[in-house]
């Protein structure tokens, strides 16, 4: 099977994937959902014209003879005011209610109070320091979209219009499974030929940063039967498979031969770097992905391929990271064959190298904070720009 571009199966990923269900959630528990419906303002955000400042409101006009006004009323916020007696000045404070008849806030600092009332050391113009109704949000407008990330300010937005729950996607059962009899569990005492399951723990925040809820199923091992077993049982538990290794053509590799048994396989070996050995496909219709063993590689296609593919399911509006340029202060002369996501840090604009960039060397991902992109056949020298992708926009 020939070796696929990235885009061209990241492409495919997008196309297949299902919608998964919704769910009504309150306010307070929202952040970091993805909204699942259009969120229309049911009133004007401020309600009433209300003023910016402390000080006073009154009519411009009211000024032309240079004398005092007295203060017929104060007004503070939460409290509805009186219409505005001709030649007065009302004492207002910061979100009260604009009464009927005033023009404009002058600040307390720009006025001096007096046994008279209060004289204005300038010469306001009418709508000063007023937000006017409906400023900030108009009734009937859309607020927040649907298949956006509720950040804190949505919530904060959603607030302001009254809203006090919405529908946000369900959150996604994901199981996660490792392969390999070398592999053991911080904690355990390691044996000959023997190595931690560094992958674990880092898919599973993965997993857990794009809102998944984890089935751990641990480490399964280097047999067809065993691998059968646990694929069959992840089909049943969760909504979303993902394997770590196994997925070579090796002999102690089965993960790709059970999938094409119990199911169906789409995928499989892209032209990446990190990341080759993928796999994608169904188990009884459940989405499955095998990732690279290797640490980086799995790090690299769980970003680029396997979190596009799960935010896509909960109905976010654009799943594929931003893709920004920096410039590098490293050269890049041994063009490849396939595309090749180097571990860079990226400051204040500028791209440095990691010196190792091997797929097993998991300390310059640690090190990185973004992925230099380089294509097939290209090279570079110091002081080009090139794209990227920040750790940021890969959830990491």
């Amino acid at each position: 099977m020939a070796l696929r571009p990235v885009a061209e199966v990241q492409a495919e990923l997008l196309a297949d994937a299902s919608l998964c269900g919704d769910e009504r959630c309150d306010l307070n528990a929202a952040f970091g959902r993805i909204l699942r419906e259009d969120i229309v303002a049911a009133t004007d955000v401020p309600p009433a014209a209300n003023s910016a400042m402390d000080g006073y409101a009154l009519r411009v006009a009211d000024l032309a003879e240079g004398r005092a006004l007295p203060i017929s009323q104060r007004i503070a916020a939460g409290h509805a005011p009186d219409a505005l007696l001709p030649g007065t000045a009302a004492r207002i404070f910061t979100g009260a209610v604009i009464p009927p008849g005033a023009d404009c806030v002058v600040a307390q600092e720009d006025c001096r109070r007096s046994d008279e009332g209060v004289e204005v050391a300038i010469t306001p113009a009418t709508g000063q320091h007023i937000r006017p109704r409906g400023q900030d949000i108009a009734k009937g407008a859309v607020v927040v979209a649907r298949g956006r990330k509720l950040g804190a300010a949505d919530l904060g937005l959603l607030a302001s219009v009254g809203v006090p729950a919405c529908r946000v996607a369900k959150r996604l059962k994901v199981a996660l499974m490792s392969t390999g009899d070398e592999l053991r569990e911080p904690g355990e005492a390691l044996g000959t030929a023997q190595i931690y399951n560094s992958n674990r723990p880092m898919l599973a925040a993965l997993i857990s940063a794009m809102g998944g809820e984890l089935i751990d199923l641990g480490i399964i091992p280097d047999t067809a039967e065993a691998t059968a077993e646990a694929l069959a049982q992840a089909a049943e538990l969760a909504d979303v498979v993902i394997s770590s290794g196994g997925v070579s053509a090796g002999e102690e590799d089965h993960v790709k031969a059970q999938i094409e048994r119990l199911g169906e396989l789409k995928v499989w070996k892209l032209a990446i770097k990190p990341g080759k050995p993928l796999a994608y496909g169904r188990i009884a219709g459940v989405p499955f992905f095998g990732l690279p063993g290797n640490p980086v590689s799995s790090f690299v296609t769980f970003c680029l391929l396997v979190r596009p593919y799960l935010l896509a399911m909960q109905g976010i509006s654009d799943p594929m990271p931003d893709v920004v340029q920096a410039t590098v202060d490293f050269e890049w002369l041994k063009p490849g064959s396939r595309q090749e996501y180097l571990r860079v840090r990226l400051k204040g604009g500028v791209l440095s190298l990691h010196p190792q960039q091997s797929s097993g060397a998991l300390s310059s991902v640690a090190w990185a904070n973004a992925l230099a992109i380089v294509p097939p056949g290209t090279t570079f020298r110091r002081g080009e720009v090139i794209d990227c992708l920040s750790f940021a926009e890969l959830g990491a």
